[in-house]
């Protein structure tokens, strides 16, 4: 089989700004290699921890407890660690119990027929889709109302980011495994568009065992052909006029949909990440473009003339729905509106949605910049002073924003009647920053406008207007001056005390680091060598002042590594077997305990462990201490968080084989966790579809949920058998 493509892992900034390893460089040490080999035994055992109730005895009579006898004090990060597996199963803490409740291909509606799994299945606006990506939980009351302490009944909002393919076709859902040469045909592309988007499901508890609800009124499918409001500064703007939108108002779908978010009053927002690999440029489109800026923009986003595209969806015929995939200009407008050049512009932005009422177009906030995005996160709300979302653009080399609403917060807004009327009040206006990263452990929010000088002046794109700017924002942020930084994934904003924490899951590009980015070295996999920053960490951000602060503190709270790398190049964090951990991805903090949950996407270590969550208890910036790397004659310094201790950090579940674990979500009490498996059995060749025993998974139907052998992304429920808070 040939080697698949991480859409993550590929890199389009090739401007001469510093990396954050270049400022980790000043601040940390290049790593020579990492210790010899991994051990030869792995232990795979659960821990063996008993739970002990209150009382005892064979006899009914009533145990009497002192008045001054003290309640019970749970601990948190009282589970025994799970070992690392290769197992094609989800493992999880002696005491706790995992099970399967939504998967691709469940029916969402009454007429949507029970899935087969065998690549027949066909229907799927009306289906789960594939990939389960990041979610949220949103309440309802016994009577169906939206309900913040709902606990027992809700909908999840997920994420359906791509869909399992070694070449062209997404084999799993074709009977055949699909075709892989062009042109493909109408039907598989529908099938494959109708994958991807957002998924809202009513779940519930029925005899005390989760379930989804196969025929809610709530249940609602957005695919990639589905109607989205443009809103913000970008509405109407010429960069966003096409053919099926000559006023630049909309456009269809939602497109690689990976981190979610929730807002402070109450709505779903979700990231659109690696969507420029969706479309096709002919190859003289350069010369049809009149060697025009666009081109420049076009190439930053990762589309040069002659790109192919990831599925070939612009196959499947003349409709416009396969149309749009071809970002060449083709027709004879100044603007756009006869054709599809603009079309890629109206993507890579945080989408919002009103969970609960599936009659309002999803809207495309715009002011919030248009990367690669992955989650957002909100900082913490305070009356009279404006809102701050933190987000990260999920590539090589790329930068971490901050927007700043200009509207600042009123606690009425809290539990507003119109969900989507209040996103727009603080949304749809504000002001968009990049991070630049200094080697002392401080940095800055340097603003993304027109009226920079910078920005203004700039020959290699000339900037038109503001919403130019907010369209190109990889391209603003490049003049500035922004930090290089090793994918940044998730962000997550601890509860306890404001602080941003962001995954940079790795980088393979890496080659000299920096103060945030501090670490590039040599990691054997079997026989295989792997470079960079190959096993990712977890950064952390303390704002000097507020929300709309334009300075910060910086340290690093855990750098993944195994737990015999070199402890002063590597295993920065002194991390146990019990705790070590490569490619941070998902990241989220739970309302309930405070604890922060860690979820992995590796490629590194897989040949050791499957991929995995931790828990693990934050602590804040400036905890550890600074650390000097050697590099031979250059010295990085960098600052490191306190080192975890068996008590604050643990492995809490481990996936099935091939998967990644993503999504993170909780009832308002704590005693269940949402966690989402994503692609397990992606290794499995195309060739191999007929022969079940050749999947590299058969997850979960060797769970016993569903039918069929073919691997399926899922929703798991996760619930402590003594009815307690998860992670306790």
């Amino acid at each position: 089989m040939e080697n698949k493509i991480d859409h993550d892992d590929i890199g389009y900034n090739d401007t001469p700004n510093e990396h954050f390893s270049e400022i980790l460089d000043k601040r940390i040490s290049r790593r020579n290699l990492l210790r010899g080999s991994v051990a030869s035994a792995i232990s795979v055992m659960m821990g063996s921890a008993t739970l002990t109730a209150c009382g005892g005895g064979g006899d009914d009579a009533p145990v009497v407890t002192k008045p001054e006898t003290p309640a019970p004090v749970e601990k948190l990060l009282g589970f025994a660690a799970v070992g690392k597996s290769l197992a094609d199963l989800v493992t999880v803490p002696a005491g706790y119990t995992a099970t399967v409740i939504y998967a691709l291909g469940d029916p969402l509606t009454a007429s949507a027929t029970a899935f087969k799994n065998d690549g027949s299945d066909a229907d799927f606006e009306n289906r789960a889709g594939d990939h389960h990506d990041g979610m949220e939980f949103f309440g309802l009351d016994s009577a169906g109302k939206p309900s913040a302490s709902g606990n027992d009944r809700g909908l999840l909002a997920i994420n359906h980011e791509a869909t399992t393919n070694e070449k062209l076709a997404s084999f799993f859902i074709h009977a055949n495994g699909g075709t892989n040469t062009l042109p493909r045909p109408a039907a598989e592309i529908d099938r494959e568009t109708s994958l991807h988007g957002i998924s809202v499901v009513e779940v519930r508890k029925n005899a005390g065992k989760w379930e989804y609800v196969k025929d809610s009124a709530f249940n609602r499918r957005v695919t990639c052909l589905t109607d989205c409001d443009l809103s913000g500064p970008v509405k109407g703007n010429a960069l966003v006029k096409t053919k099926y939108s000559p006023d630049g108002s909309k456009i269809r779908g939602t497109l690689n949909n990976c981190g979610t978010g929730r807002t402070p009053w109450g709505s779903f927002v979700s990231g659109e990440e690696n969507w420029s690999g969706y479309f096709t440029r002919g190859a003289t489109d350069d010369a049809a473009r009149g060697n025009d800026k666009s081109v420049a923009a076009l190439k930053r986003y990762g589309r040069s003339q002659g790109a192919a595209s990831r599925h070939g969806w612009e196959s499947g015929g003349a409709d416009d729905k396969y149309a749009r995939w071809n970002n060449s200009k083709l027709g004879a407008s100044l603007d756009g509106s006869d054709d599809y050049r603009n079309e890629m512009n109206g993507m890579g932005y945080i989408v919002e949605a009103d969970p609960y009422n599936k009659g309002k177009n999803l809207r495309k906030r715009t002011a919030l910049g248009r990367y690669a995005h992955e989650s957002a996160a909100f900082g913490k709300t305070v009356a009279g002073q404006p809102l701050a979302v933190y987000m990260g653009d999920d590539s090589r080399n790329e930068y971490i924003y901050k927007f700043v609403s200009t509207a600042t917060w009123s606690e009425a807004d809290a539990a507003p009647a119109d969900l989507l009327a209040t996103g727009d009040k603080y949304l749809d206006s504000g002001k968009l920053f990049v991070a630049k990263f200094a080697a002392d452990g401080s940095g800055s929010w340097i603003e993304l406008n027109i009226s920079n000088a910078a920005i203004a002046a700039y020959t290699t794109y000339k900037f038109a207007d503001q919403a130019d700017v907010l369209v190109n924002a990889r391209l603003a942020a490049d003049v500035v001056g922004a930090t290089k930084m090793d994918r940044p994934e998730w962000c997550s904003v601890n509860p306890a005390n404001g602080e941003v924490y962001f995954t940079l899951t790795n980088n393979s590009a890496r080659t000299a680091p920096d103060g945030p980015n501090p670490r590039t070295y040599e990691d054997m996999k079997g026989t295989s060598k792997q470079t960079g920053n190959v096993n990712g960490h977890i950064l952390r951000v303390k704002e000097k002042d507020g929300n709309a602060s334009a300075a910060f503190t910086w340290d690093v709270y855990l750098f993944g590594a195994q737990s015999d790398a070199n402890p002063s190049l590597v295993n920065l964090s002194s991390l146990t077997a019990d705790q070590d951990f490569s490619s941070p991805d998902g990241l989220a903090f739970s309302r309930s305990t405070g604890i922060c949950w860690i979820q992995t996407d590796d490629g590194a270590y897989t040949d050791v462990t499957n991929c995995m969550m931790l828990a693990g208890l934050p602590g804040q910036v400036g905890d550890g201490k600074k650390v000097t790397l050697a590099y031979g004659a250059t010295n990085v310094d960098t600052f490191v968080g306190k080192t975890p201790t068996a008590d604050t950090l643990k492995r809490f579940l481990v996936g099935p084989v091939d998967c990644e674990l993503t999504g993170i979500t909780e009832t308002p009490d704590g005693k269940t966790l949402f966690v989402n498996i994503q692609h397990p059995g992606e290794g499995t060749a195309n060739a191999n579809i007929a022969d079940p025993a050749k999947y590299t998974s058969q997850w979960p139907s060797n769970a016993g949920y569903g039918v069929g052998k073919r691997p399926r992304s899922a929703t798991i429920a996760i619930t402590k058998n003594d009815g307690g808070r998860i992670g306790s």
